[in-house]
């Protein structure tokens, strides 16, 4: 039976953070870091190995210094998702299952991606993504933020089972009486969620074949495209993640990001 497989898809012409993979975090390269977490998950899962994608020899050979596996994949592939396809259809083995854990998400614990690969292992979903419930006070964090930064920061609305219904960088759902909602418990009924994915092999070809939808490229949000193709996303419920930051864009994360662990603590030391 094929390993399920670990894509970690990094390039190095990011436009606003050129060369991210290769910058330090705290002492370790920001690939490194998210290798890192990489390997403790495919530990956790088990029967499961683990691939850098890109299209750069200098993030190759970055990779190769620390011990990771390396799948050379196109430039012009435009999305992570398209990347870790490339990188399935170059094993000798196709997995079933491939995670995307993106090369810039330095914080996302090992325990959540081996959680993926335990949903689709144990149900029938297409996709399976992390999603998290807002206390009052994160969604309060969340609406100020998106006074300055409309586009970062994305919610889902799922069903009772945990299925997804949307996913939108607007806040959902609107809220009727929030004052008296807040009095009942410290927990809003907002869901926002954490930018990681697990595929079945056969719903990422299927992505990988099909054009950009019409919700897809109005929201920015690639995930909106198996929506729109009648593919069914399975939710994961986890913990308000300590480590809020989601991705490594601009030299000001960086330096948050170096901030957080200095407050908070290196969440996966080597």
């Amino acid at each position: 039976m094929p390993r399920d497989l670990i894509v970690v898809p990094a390039r190095y012409g990011s436009t606003r953070l050129p060369g991210k993979p290769l910058l330090k975090i705290a002492g370790r390269s920001l690939l490194e870091r998210v290798v890192a977490v990489a390997r403790k998950a495919a530990d956790l899962a088990g029967h499961c190995d683990v691939v850098v994608a890109t299209d750069d020899a200098r993030i190759a050979e970055h990779a190769s210094a620390i011990g990771a596996e390396v799948a050379m994949t196109e430039a012009k592939l435009d999305s992570g998702s398209a990347r870790a396809c490339a990188a399935a259809h170059a094993r000798s083995d196709l997995p079933s299952l491939v995670i995307n854990l993106q090369g810039d998400a330095p914080f996302v614990s090992p325990d959540v991606v081996a959680g993926l690969l335990a949903t689709l292992r144990d149900g029938h979903a297409d996709v399976a993504t992390p999603v998290y419930q807002l206390s009052w006070d994160r969604l309060d964090r969340l609406r100020q933020h998106k006074q300055t930064s409309p586009f970062s920061g994305t919610t889902c609305v799922r069903d009772r089972d945990g299925v997804a219904l949307w996913f939108s960088k607007t806040i959902l759902p609107g809220i009727r009486d929030e004052q008296k909602l807040r009095s009942e418990g410290p927990m809003s009924p907002v869901w926002q969620h954490l930018g990681l994915y697990g595929y079945r092999m056969s719903a990422l070809d299927w992505f990988a074949a099909a054009s950009p939808s019409c919700y897809e490229q109005l929201e920015g949000l690639e995930q909106l495209r198996f929506l729109e193709g009648g593919k069914t996303i399975a939710t994961v419920a986890i913990d308000q993640p300590t480590h809020a930051m989601s991705g490594i864009d601009t030299p000001s994360d960086l330096t948050l990001a170096e901030a957080t662990i200095a407050r908070l603590g290196d969440p996966f030391p080597g």
